[in-house]
């Protein structure tokens, strides 16, 4: 048995994904069920027994270990001068938007997309410009055309990217990040590249960061965070990486300005032992959802052919095109949630693009993953007869 079969019962946890009926099986909001490792939970415990919890900041052995990471598992050379603490790359998001736009300014996005982007634009009173993903044969593709007019527009000045691309699971190629790099130095606008799913990935593909390749030093930054990868979103810890001097200070500005820039106590803790000492649990935890994505694919096409899936290459989510049956997912979700209790992701959710389309996330155990697409193709059944 793996270790991943064990789940810790969530429910009455204070838990977002598990405050759910008893029946109800939830399958949306992107953490997963696992433990985290026993590295990280073994420093917290050291951390929780020093018994002292006043203020902190990130030190050197922190900014070592997100450099020794990302070098011998991605190639990427991070300089830690370069490297930010924040709370979490949805802070960096928002707070991005505000140093580097004026109320009114658009910012750039491809979709279906994270559905916070749009929060995080909206809230500060700029403007989504949308270039919705080319999709052909299950394969997700920027379309450049649009892109370049959108970048044209004088009210464009910041574009958010999404690499791995959440929710399609796309693992964009260093000749396609290249291509979008160019037309943003040609039209001045500045590229934010989310890397959290990153290190999330079917074994064999690992993904390209935009800042290890040409160009993207001059007009792009990043932010990077172990949470997905090793289930720490509810500790709050981030990294930002800013090459570029004059961006690095007025998005450093900002973050301190928002109060996102210092670390709570277990933040460069919990950070710094998933990255120097993980490796181990990722690559078992990436092939656990390897496998859990090949039975759903499978399992799909054989018993709920009505359906398609996308067949990602990263993240732990699934994507799946539900256009057949339903002209609305949000009617199909809301059916499929109260007939059989499992509680997946509205596709709409995720911008121009999304529409008829849900995400599941499968890092859960094998048992709950046959258990979730058993009421899935049992809730499907029930929709086309009502």
């Amino acid at each position: 048995m793996s270790e991943f079969d064990i789940l810790v019962d969530r429910r009455k946890s204070g838990s977002i994904k598990w405050d759910v009926k008893d029946n109800e099986l939830p399958m949306w909001v992107a953490d997963m069920d696992f433990s985290a490792p026993e590295c990280v939970r073994k420093a917290l415990a050291k951390r929780v027994e020093h018994g002292v919890f006043g203020y902190c900041m990130p030190d050197e052995a922190w900014a070592k270990a997100y450099v020794g990471f990302y070098q011998r598992r991605f190639g990427w050379d991070i300089d830690s001068k370069d490297l930010i603490f924040c709370l979490g790359v949805v802070p960096v998001l928002s707070s991005s938007v505000r140093a580097l736009t004026e109320v009114g300014d658009k910012v750039v996005l491809f979709t279906p997309v994270y559905n916070i982007f749009f929060n995080s634009i909206l809230n500060s009173k700029r403007v989504p410009s949308v270039v919705p993903l080319i999709e052909k044969d299950g394969v997700y593709s920027l379309d450049y055309e649009n892109i370049e007019k959108a970048f044209a527009d004088e009210k464009a000045k910041l574009c958010f990217f999404c690499n791995p691309h959440n929710p399609v699971g796309k693992i964009y190629t260093e000749e396609e990040m290249a291509k979008l790099l160019a037309l943003a130095k040609k039209h001045n606008v500045i590229i934010l590249s989310d890397e959290i799913h990153g290190p999330v990935s079917l074994p064999g593909h690992p993904y390209k960061p935009m800042l290890s390749i040409p160009l993207s030093s001059e007009v792009a930054y990043s932010a990077i965070s172990p949470t997905k990868a090793f289930n720490l979103a509810g500790i709050h810890t981030a990294a930002i990486v800013i090459p570029n001097p004059e961006i690095r200070k007025k998005v450093e500005r900002q973050i301190n300005t928002d109060e996102v820039a210092e670390p709570n106590v277990f933040s460069c803790v919990a950070s710094t032992a998933a990255l120097n000492e993980g490796d181990e649990w990722l690559d078992k935890m990436n092939a656990y959802v390897a496998v859990s994505r090949k039975y759903a694919s499978d399992y799909i096409k054989k018993e709920i052919p009505s359906l398609r899936v996308i067949d990602g290459e990263a993240t732990y989510l699934l994507w799946v095109d539900c256009r057949k049956i339903c002209a609305d997912s949000r009617d199909f979700l809301a059916f499929l949630r109260e007939k059989t209790g499992l509680f997946l992701s509205n596709g709409e959710e995720y911008g121009a693009g999304g529409e008829g389309f849900v995400r599941i996330n499968l890092a859960t155990s094998h048992q709950n993953v046959e258990e979730g697409l058993r009421r899935l193709k049992e809730g499907v059944e029930a929709y086309g007869r009502k």
